[in-house]
């Protein structure tokens, strides 16, 4: 069997022996981590973009009981901008500092929340490749040791046993693009939407201070 004649599901395996086993398992972990994110970010970000701009619409007039019950209601009440509204409108801090203080720990922790598993998108992306390229080595090591040991093999015999162990290289990368591409999306997602809290977070404090919007606040107001 040659690379070109490798079809079935079990002459791969037999092919790249247990180090494509090992890909395929981080294949389908990554997979999963993917769809996770898509599913959490849609949920979680769509909703609080909504929610911004329901809560912008009202900020002007001060309705503040009309925001917080948007940030009560069903759909919207666990998504990171709720949280962020309803904690800084019902906070008894009274400053700016210390609202400032207040709105950076929640966006840090919300952030932090929905950067969870990133990380292991990211080493995926890193570290496949060279799994892959461990089983290729290991695959042509044990080609030019059956090479050693057949009688009367040539060249044939070698470039059987590389093309077989390329698999792995192959698989190796077939994990690592996707998760690549993943890791970047949701990352590229994820700074646009803390950029967009922390925005909305300065609005609500300006609102709930009565402080006039691209007015420089005085050292009285930050103390």
């Amino acid at each position: 069997m040659d690379f070109s004649q490798i079809g079935s599901l079990k002459e791969l395996l037999r092919a790249g022996g247990p180090v494509l086993i090992f890909l395929i398992f981080l294949s389908v972990y990554s997979v999963s981590i993917m769809i996770d994110r898509y599913i959490k970010y849609k949920k979680s970000i769509n909703k609080s973009r909504k929610l911004m701009e329901y809560v912008r619409y009202h900020l002007p007039s001060r309705n503040f009981a009309k925001i917080m019950d948007a940030c009560r209601k069903g759909g919207y009440a666990n998504t990171p901008a709720a949280k962020l509204v309803m904690n800084l409108l019902t906070s008894d801090k009274t400053s700016l500092a210390e609202l400032n203080d207040l709105s950076d720990s929640i966006i840090d922790w919300e952030i932090a929340q929905l950067s969870r598993k990133l990380s292991v998108l990211a080493t995926l992306a890193s570290t496949t490749p060279f799994i892959g390229l461990f089983g290729t080595v290991l695959g042509v090591m044990r080609a030019f040791s059956d090479l050693s040991t057949a009688s009367g093999a040539g060249p044939s015999a070698v470039a059987k046993g590389i093309s077989e162990a390329l698999v792995n290289t192959a698989a190796g990368l077939f994990v690592a693009v996707p998760a690549l591409i993943a890791y970047n999306y949701f990352l590229s997602k994820l700074n646009f939407f803390t950029k967009n809290m922390e925005y909305l977070a300065q609005e609500v404090i300006s609102a709930k201070l009565y402080i006039p919007q691209n007015e420089p606040v005085s050292e009285t107001e930050q103390q």
